[in-house]
């Protein structure tokens, strides 16, 4: 035995009666993809449901499995207190699926303690429970860490299934864009339809390898939700021949609903994904490393001489003029798999020059970013940078002066102060922008406050 059945599905609260109140009429079709998924699932009798959700308990450097015997949860969020799911778990399977992880270097496992059912896990079960009830849970959510971790993941979910004998069934619960429509509760971004439809294609297609090489920024500014549960799905049908079928797609309130299922077949060598996936990471990575500038140089050596012998390193004779003979305020930025890692900077200059602005700046960001904590030598070979030179300074009067694919923005009232670069993904407002600095000053919705903008140089 061994995975048996997998789908993808949507989980807007209001496709609950109880919840929509006739509004999940709206998305009937995504309602009646949903009956013939789950109907589908029950013929199959699994032993084992296991659901990833991305509103799981959710870290950035660890994939969470939930832990413990049972768990519950109801609708009382969405003002359907009534509607209570509960389950029972698969603590046998959660067991021998951490052992697997712990063995294979995965960051996965129990830690973080038992929550209550979250919504991505409800909905798929309000549905399943209608039809079969007899079957054990395991839960699952996703992380910030790499695609190829959480396909890595799913290779371990296929290999518990078989050396526990299970028959098992996966969903994978997520929402596509949350960007389709300007009068959407997210507004509009062109990088949401582009995303819904590659998804779907990939999908209904069982594409997976193009389903795990998305950029991550481009994926960001699409809002999606439910990719990385996808992934982990794929991974668990690693080496298997599948049959794909797409049920539905609809987005008329501005958020993407897709439902697939994807029917196991025998094993499959030409769709052992996992080596090459490794590869594309590897490949790409590399090319980056090729086209740094000096600015991204530095400010890479600075972090690696720092983290492995606490030590700045020597710096070149050959930097460019305008990095030695020029002051400004310099922002470093980490990232690793798209997530920022770390970002440190000084919208004045501090420094005699702007090397050395960078190689402190550097130094701040991989060490002293109270948002993270110091980056380990094992994840030097994955940290992306990026320079950010600052150009001059001035206030504005009206927020209409700002723009923020071309400005950064500067908030400030008495002693608080809040930056925010310019071409952030996800960033697409001025309204956004000014938000999310007002946050990064502590300051309240309604507090009166000065606005700055400037200019950047971007070096990556």
């Amino acid at each position: 035995m061994s995975i048996v059945y997998t789908m993808t599905v949507p989980h807007p609260p209001l496709i609950i009666p109880e919840v929509g109140h006739g509004e999940e009429h709206g998305i009937q079709k995504t309602v009646d993809s949903y009956h013939a998924v789950m109907k589908k699932a029950a013929s199959y009798h699994p032993d084992t449901v296991i659901i990833i959700s991305p509103h799981s308990t959710m870290y950035a450097d660890y994939i969470h499995i939930s832990p413990g015997k049972k768990a519950h949860g109801d609708f009382g969020s969405f003002r359907a207190g009534q509607v209570k799911i509960s389950c029972n778990y698969d603590e046998e399977f959660v067991e021998h699926l951490c052992q697997l992880c712990d063995t294979h270097n995965i960051s996965a496992g129990t830690l973080g303690g038992m929550r209550a059912l979250d919504h991505g896990t409800m909905i798929p079960l309000y549905f399943l429970q209608r039809y079969d009830t007899d079957f054990k849970v395991v839960r699952i959510g996703i992380s910030g860490l790499a695609y190829l971790e959480h396909y890595r993941l799913g290779q371990m979910i296929n290999q518990t299934a078989e050396d526990l004998g299970r028959k098992v069934v996966i969903i994978a619960s997520g929402d596509l864009s949350h960007k389709l429509k300007e009068d959407g509760p997210y507004g509009f971004a062109k990088e949401g339809p582009e995303f819904d439809q590659e998804v779907m294609t990939y999908l209904r297609t069982a594409d997976f390898y193009k389903l795990l090489t998305f950029d991550y920024d481009f994926c960001e500014s699409a809002a999606e939700c439910g990719l990385r549960s996808f992934q982990i799905m794929a991974g668990a049908l690693d080496g298997k021949d599948v049959s794909p079928h797409q049920y539905s797609y609809e987005g008329p309130f501005g958020v993407g609903y897709g439902v697939c299922d994807f029917e196991v077949g025998p094993e499959d060598q030409e769709r052992l994904l996992g080596k090459k996936l490794e590869k594309h990471d590897e490949d790409v990575l590399k090319d980056i490393r090729a086209h740094e500038d000096p600015y991204v140089r530095l400010a890479r050596a600075t972090v690696e001489s720092y983290i492995k012998a606490h030590k700045l390193p020597l710096v070149s004779d050959d930097l460019p003029e305008d990095m030695t003979n020029r002051k400004a305020g310099v922002f470093v930025s980490l990232h690793i798999n798209g997530q920022l890692r770390g970002c440190i900077g000084t919208f004045k200059p501090t420094e005699k020059n702007i090397a050395v602005e960078i190689m402190h700046n550097a130094v701040s960001a991989c060490s002293r970013d109270p948002r993270f904590n110091e980056v380990r030598p094992l994840e030097l070979p994955h940290i992306v940078y990026s320079v950010d030179v600052l150009g001059e300074i001035e206030k504005i009067d009206d927020i209409s002066e700002l723009d923020p694919q071309k400005y950064g923005v500067i908030v400030s009232h008495n002693e608080k102060r809040g930056l925010l670069l310019p071409r952030l993904p996800g960033v697409s407002t001025v309204l956004e922008q000014i938000d999310i600095a007002r946050r990064k000053a502590g300051m309240y919705d309604d507090e009166p406050c000065d606005f700055y903008r400037f200019e950047v140089v971007r070096h990556v």
